[in-house]
């Protein structure tokens, strides 16, 4: 739900990722939505339903946001993380999406390209990487150490 209208936020379109700009979110489910990986392919259910939704917590909005995955190599991404790796109990997936992180060639193509930085952290690591206030007692290597990335998937068109 959006804080300032009240209304619960649904990213589907490309610019709707726009109100999640350089958030860190918790992704709190994976759904595929009929389509899968098979022999290292991704198998699409048919070319206009999303290849999946995830449900996101961000520390911007106090209500859950439903996102929709539409490009390939996200989903592929996502599958690797919850499906073929997976997320144990002490850890927590994290998305990133920003315009920022292009590289300096596909930022004319960002439309195209693939927008999310997934990465999976030790447990607690949302709240440390939005919170600078959670933990103040964490502090340098340490608190490095508590939010780094156990594994993460980049597009290659992302610095």
């Amino acid at each position: 739900m959006d804080k300032t209208t009240g209304e619960t936020i649904t990213i589907l379109k490309n610019y709707d990722w726009n109100v999640i700009d350089g958030e860190a979110c918790r992704v709190l489910e994976f759904q595929p939505m009929g389509s899968a990986i098979k022999e290292g392919k991704v198998q699409a259910m048919d070319k206009s339903t999303p290849y999946a939704s995830i449900t996101l917590e961000c520390k911007k909005y106090p209500n859950k946001i439903t996102a929709y995955i539409t490009h390939k190599m996200d989903f592929q991404h996502l599958w690797e993380a919850f499906k073929e790796r997976g997320v144990k109990d002490n850890e927590e997936a994290i998305v990133s999406y920003s315009k920022k992180f292009f590289k300096s060639y596909a930022k004319i193509f960002s439309s195209f390209m693939p927008k999310l930085w997934i990465t999976i952290c030790p447990k607690g690591a949302f709240e440390l990487m939005t919170d600078p206030e959670n933990r103040p007692e964490l502090q340098g290597e340490a608190r490095f150490l508590a939010e780094r990335p156990i594994a993460e998937w980049k597009p290659e068109v992302m610095k």
